[in-house]
């Protein structure tokens, strides 16, 4: 297995002024970059390696840049040029949608787990603020489709149940622009989350039940 890094579906400007084009360039082709060349470099090292310490080491890296390699791909995924920012994306495939939830089976399951799409981003917000160090926050759902709030620590993938939207919450993903306030992060990455993509994991999810 070899992964390759993925290309964005807009460019590295695109989610100006939400997350800046500094900090998608480093995330994007310095970070992921990273978590793609050790997978691959820690998965040849163990067509070699005897059992022992050595080789334990290095089942721990392949493990942990390879759920860096899944959540950024999916990440990139499941955020969109913001609808109000005036910064076309560069392909015709997902133009400016983010921050826009339509009606659909995810918004209503949403009001009827949360009460509304604003209690929800709230209690999202919260649970993901206090992930203590690196990890993700999660919008899950089971195949009856039933919802979650979920987080995981450092590069850990969401595990039962499907992810419909992550959050990265390593500093990497805001500190240039937010420093220590991850609250604001998390406030204003709701401008770019693709709710289109959410609704079609959504749909997914449900479909296998």
């Amino acid at each position: 297995m070899v992964y390759t890094l993925p290309d964005l579906p807009y460019s590295h400007d695109a989610l100006e002024p939400h997350i800046t084009e500094q900090i998608m360039l480093l995330h994007h082709l310095v970070h992921h970059q990273t978590y793609v060349d050790s997978f691959n470099k820690a998965e040849l090292s163990l067509q070699t390696l005897p059992p022992g310490p050595e080789r334990d080491d290095a089942i721990r890296v392949k493990a942990f840049n390879e759920g860096g390699h899944i959540n950024h791909s999916l990440f990139w995924k499941n955020l969109a040029p913001s609808h109000s920012a005036g910064h076309p994306s560069t392909t015709d495939v997902q133009q400016d949608v983010g921050g826009v939830l339509v009606d659909g089976k995810l918004k209503t399951a949403i009001v009827e787990h949360w009460g509304s799409v604003e209690q929800f981003k709230e209690e999202f917000n919260l649970t993901t603020s206090r992930i203590q160090g690196s990890g993700w926050g999660w919008l899950g759902s089971d195949r009856s489709g039933r919802l979650e709030i979920a987080t995981t620590a450092n590069q850990d993938p969401l595990s039962g149940s499907s992810p419909l939207i992550g959050v990265d919450i390593w500093e990497h993903a805001y500190y240039l622009k937010y420093l220590n306030d991850k609250r604001k992060y998390l406030k204003e990455i709701w401008n770019v989350i693709n709710w289109f993509e959410a609704e079609r994991r959504y749909a997914e999810a449900i479909a296998q039940n």
